[in-house]
């Protein structure tokens, strides 16, 4: 694990201290960054199920202006926390240690990236994408909602308020993007 691109490029990342979370692969998250690289100079980056960060780190280093990380698990944004200090981004980071849901019940505050990453097999990424989507001030007018699972869990999901505009395979992962409609 480290950071691809930008002003952090290369550090290595702390991997999690448990095994709760699944860190995404630099092959996916370059994958990813290529898909939606163009709204990443300063956004506001919202990194859901964030686990160490990799995700929102790499959008940071690629000159996000700020990005909020969302992590239950205390020990995990205790590494979530080294990451962001090892690679001097902290100062552009907030880190909430909060469920997710519990995050998303609170006032929407819009961001111009929503990353959704949870944990795989509990339908956690439909849940949170429904939420969302029932809450569309979370997104900017032109920002973008990237979902990723694991491909044998994709299923359609039926939204009101978001439409979904690309989808992309990578080996074990699968990503899906959403705007406003």
């Amino acid at each position: 694990m480290r950071v691809i691109s930008g002003t952090a490029r290369g550090m290595p990342l702390r991997p999690p201290s448990t095994n709760e979370t699944r860190p995404i692969s630099d092959r996916a998250k370059e994958a990813l960054f290529n898909i939606f690289s163009p709204k990443v100079y300063g956004c506001r980056f919202l990194d859901l199920f964030a686990g160490t960060g990799g995700v929102g780190i790499e959008a940071l280093s690629r000159g996000a202006d700020g990005a909020t990380f969302v992590e239950r698990s205390r020990k995990i944004a205790a590494d979530l926390r080294y990451n962001l200090e090892r690679t001097r981004l902290a100062d552009r980071a907030v880190v909430r240690q909060v469920d997710v849901f519990e995050f998303l019940a609170e006032a929407p505050t819009p961001f111009d990236v929503v990353f959704i990453a949870p944990p795989q097999w509990l339908d956690l990424w439909t849940a949170a994408l429904r939420i969302i989507d029932a809450e569309p001030q979370w997104l900017c007018d032109d920002g973008v909602v990237a979902v990723q699972y694991d491909p044998r869990e994709h299923r359609a999901v039926d939204l009101e308020n978001l439409v979904e505009y690309d989808q992309r395979k990578y080996g074990g992962v699968h990503f899906v993007l959403y705007g406003r409609r």
